[in-house]
């Protein structure tokens, strides 16, 4: 598959005055240091590190990064937050960073208070133990424990950065349905091939079969595009192994995962 070109993603309609003010490049010594703990930022081509520095930049002028809970993070950790933040934005562009201001760094796991109300008008509360969560306009949010998991094993299939990074570029169109904003004749292919792997995988799941790529990938199909990609960072041999059309579209949406061969 050819790299993905910067022109095939396309702009959202934003307004420039977001990010006029040219934004403090990143201290070189910094960043290398950074990029020697982030096994996904060691193999990138020349290129590819120029923007993906590029927009870090731009995540660090135009995000707070809130750590809670006790948690403290210093000038590299940051850093390396926002790294990971911007990794799946190398050829979407800096369009990806609109519409959201802060993120939220938890220590570890962290609960949310849950409610619905079911088609009998009753009231279900329940707690849920989360890693990370990205609101259509509100905060990213993570756990760093987690984060600092998926550096120590970067080929398993997890990156919980990306996860949430991935609900926020799919919300950009209006809807977290698992198709990002692309141009029209794009968005019909990835809805076409994405849906019928996400049926395939599901009636997997739901037959409780052992399955390759994690069943989370089930719950929905904006959980689909996440989990998915996922894997196209931490483990692309493996996705185009199970889902060669799914693959092949983050291939273009993305660009090349660090770890592909």
């Amino acid at each position: 598959m050819a790299p993905v070109a910067a022109r095939d993603v396309p702009l959202i309609p934003v307004s420039w005055r977001w990010w006029q003010r040219s934004p403090a490049p990143v201290d070189e010594a910094l960043w290398r240091s950074v990029c020697a703990q982030c096994p996904w930022l060691q193999p990138l081509a020349p290129e590819r590190d120029r923007r993906l520095r590029g927009l870090v930049a731009l995540f660090l002028q135009h995000k707070t990064i809130i750590p809670v809970a006790g948690l403290e993070l210093d000038a590299s950790q940051r850093l390396l937050l926002a790294a990971l933040c911007c990794l799946p934005l190398i050829e979407f562009g800096a369009e990806g960073l609109h519409g959201w201001s802060e993120l939220v760094v938890y220590p570890d796991a962290f609960r949310v208070r849950r409610s619905h109300v079911d088609a009998a008008g009753i009231l279900h509360e329940w707690d849920d133990e989360l890693i990370g969560e990205a609101w259509d306009s509100g905060p990213l949010i993570l756990s760093w424990a987690d984060v600092q998991a998926d550096l120590a094993d970067p080929q398993a299939g997890f990156c919980v950065a990306v996860h949430e990074m991935a609900h926020k570029i799919d919300v950009l169109d209006g809807a977290m349905d698992g198709t990002p904003p692309l141009p029209r004749t794009w968005q019909k292919q990835w809805a076409r091939d994405f849906q019928q792997c996400y049926e395939r995988f599901c009636e997997q799941v739901d037959a409780g079969a052992d399955t390759a790529l994690d069943p989370y990938a089930a719950e929905a199909p904006e959980e689909f595009f996440a989990v998915v990609s996922e894997y196209h960072f931490s483990a692309p041999q493996l996705l185009q192994q199970e889902m060669p059309a799914v693959a092949a579209h983050l291939h273009r949406f993305y660009g090349p995962s660090p770890f592909a061969t």
